[in-house]
């Protein structure tokens, strides 16, 4: 049945072949769970016809799992993973014997959650409610790239619980996403209880509510699932969710809308009980003496990828006027785009236009603008899923919201291999008047915590024009941190910018803005201007202090760092929490390259209040003034 697609009616034959691999499978879980010890039974039981008839009826290659015609089918309700492998080993992607014997087994790629590194497995779902969210990243890649799939996305009736799933629902009806599908496993049981008790939540109305087409079938006959499916995918006028009734634990009488099975391993002797009412053959013990052989299921690479892009002709911003980062950023993207009309490519952003400078690419590219409106949590979920499937894609947003707000969405990026270029703004307490609640002054330690982002902290508008070209044909998750206030262009010794003319970013790197023997401050971000000032101040006093612009403050190359671990005093500036940027990175390199050098850090000790960026950095003793009597200090200490 691959690459057969749910046009036309389901033939009795293929309806009796679904159902007979439902019932195969059901035995399958019960033995993978069991012999694993955990895992959730039940909810895969409840959404065994839904996930069997996907797989069965969707254009897949079983053989070719990241075929890039093939329809995505995305699982919301990761912890049905049994269920799901048992699905796709049914429909042929890997043999069913692998996931009864290493579910849930060290070392095994058939992990407790649905990753992406199973073949056939399109997004890893970790926590609940990011699905649809994937979902319409992946639709959404589909028009950019000219792709010719339909995206399904099967859910549980728990996660509508949550505030992502309806800003999803929402942004895919303002794009009209016709090729995307929800498929709502609607069994009324979750973890804690019936889901009518826990949080009553009315699936079918809110769907509606948002402008969706409801489609409403019993979840267990093949040939009604099939049915709404079919009809859903054939609805041109926008997103269609088929509200599927299911019982968890269908098929076993205890198991039935148990909500104590919706999590929990059967024993031995429920296990014997389920396989004999189920008409199926006991298999445990076999299973379990296979676990201790190699599993034979490879995982799919699901390395990051590129986009081969042109990334234009870098300009050079000089003193005559100062202008801000991420007015740079803007312009950098808006021309990548222009001298890339062929290339797909998307800006995600969150009702913030005017301020993280996405209007001059909405100009430039207006359909691969995506205005997500304030939901922050859906826009990073979608723009990583896009980038998964041939798009480049960007997301701009403050700090505190793409970031803080949006941390574990960033850390599935990661964990899905995606190539989300994020552009934050607003950082450090260059947010000025905002205020405290404003002030992302964790941006480097958050990202320290991720293994595959990559960040950036660019010193002015130059280096900022020429990050973001290069992040653009880069793989990966990459960041670029900026803070909000207009800036002087950073000038090297001979009085000429630094960052202009034929400079070009490497990441890692140090650049030297300044030579000095007495002292090295090395200077995160847009402190290397006053870093600078502070050491031709400290000049003129007799004092020769080097200074180094620091724009990879979690890969410092080594090389750059032994010439300022030289100095006999080594000064951290950073518009970022002292205990945790730039500082922490530095102190980590001196430790374990075991050198001496005396390290004294600056940076910001505590929330601020609201004012003016110049005001707080001065109050904070971050302006060069302040640097300045920092570095004197130290050396007469």
């Amino acid at each position: 049945m691959s690459e057969r697609g749910f046009a036309g009616a389901l033939s009795a034959e293929t309806a009796a072949e679904l159902r007979a691999r439902a019932h195969a499978a059901r035995g399958a879980v019960l033995t993978a769970t069991s012999v694993a010890g955990s895992g959730h039974p039940g909810g895969s039981l409840s959404s065994m016809e839904i996930v069997t008839v996907l797989y069965g009826g969707a254009r897949l290659r079983p053989a070719e799992p990241r075929w890039p015609d093939r329809d995505r089918i995305v699982i919301s309700h990761g912890h049905v993973s049994p269920g799901v492998y048992c699905a796709l080993a049914s429909a042929g992607f890997f043999d069913i014997h692998d996931v009864e014997a290493h579910f849930r087994q060290a070392g095994s790629v058939f992990e407790g959650h649905v990753e992406r590194s199973v073949p056939g497995v399109e997004w890893s779902s970790g926590n609940l409610g990011q699905g649809l969210s994937a979902g319409a990243g992946l639709a959404l890649a589909a028009r950019l790239t000219g792709g010719n799939w339909h995206t399904f996305v099967a859910m549980s009736d728990g996660e509508q619980m949550k505030g992502q799933v309806a800003e999803a629902r929402r942004l895919a009806v303002k794009e009209r996403l016709c090729d995307l599908t929800a498929i709502v496993d609607l069994n009324g049981v979750q973890i804690s209880g019936h889901t009518a008790e826990v949080m009553p939540v009315r699936v079918a109305e809110d769907f509606t509510a948002d402008g969706w087409r409801v489609i409403e079938c019993d979840g267990h006959d093949v040939e009604a699932l099939h049915a709404a499916i079919a009809e859903a995918q054939a609805d041109a006028s926008g997103p269609v969710a088929v509200i599927a009734h299911t019982v968890i634990g269908k098929g076993v009488s205890f198991m039935e809308d148990e909500p104590e099975f919706h999590g929990r391993a059967l024993t031995a002797d429920e296990y014997e009980r389920a396989m004999g009412e189920l008409g199926l053959e006991p298999r445990l013990e076999e299973a379990a003496a296979r676990r201790i052989l190699p599993c034979g299921t490879s995982a799919v690479d699901v390395t990051p990828g590129s986009v081969a892009v042109a990334v234009g002709t870098p300009r050079t911003y000089t003193r005559e006027k100062d202008t801000d980062n991420r007015s740079a950023w803007g312009t950098a993207v808006a021309e990548i785009a222009a001298a890339n009309e062929d290339v797909p490519i998307a800006v995600f952003d969150c009702d913030l236009m005017t301020s993280v400078k996405t209007d001059a690419f909405a100009k430039v590219r207006p359909l691969g603008f995506v205005e997500c409106g304030v939901g922050e949590h859906n826009a990073a979920t979608a723009a990583g899923a896009a980038s998964t499937a041939g798009v480049l894609s960007f997301l701009a947003d403050f700090g505190v919201f793409g970031l803080d707000e949006a941390y574990n969405q960033q850390r599935l990026n990661d964990i899905n291999g995606a190539s989300l270029k994020l552009a934050l703004t607003h950082c450090g307490l260059d947010v000025g008047e905002d205020g405290k609640t404003h002030q992302c002054i964790d941006y480097v330690s958050a990202f320290r915590n991720l293994f595959g982002w990559r960040v950036v902290v660019p010193a002015d508008p130059n280096q900022t024009d020429r990050a973001v070209r290069w992040m653009a044909g880069e793989p990966g998750c990459i960041a670029v941190c900026m803070g909000r206030s207009k800036l002087p262009v950073v000038l090297g010794e001979d009085g000429e910018p630094l960052f202009g003319g034929a400079y070009e970013f490497r990441y890692g790197r140090v650049d030297r803005i300044r030579e000095g023997v007495d002292a090295v401050v090395l200077a995160l971000g847009a402190l290397a201007g006053p870093a600078a000032e502070a050491a031709d101040a400290l000049a003129a006093e007799g004092l020769r202090v080097g200074v180094g612009a620091v724009s990879s403050p979690l890969a410092l190359d080594d090389a750059d760092m032994e010439w300022a671990a030289d100095a006999p005093l080594l000064v951290t500036v950073e518009d970022h929490s002292v205990r945790s940027g730039l500082g922490l990175s530095v102190a980590e390199w001196l430790a374990t390259s075991g050198r001496t050098t005396r390290l004294s850090r600056l940076g910001v000790e505590g929330y601020a209040s609201s004012g003016a960026s110049k005001d707080l950095l001065a109050i904070a003793g971050l302006d060069a003034a302040g640097i300045a009597a920092s570095v004197r200090s130290a050396l007469r200490a």
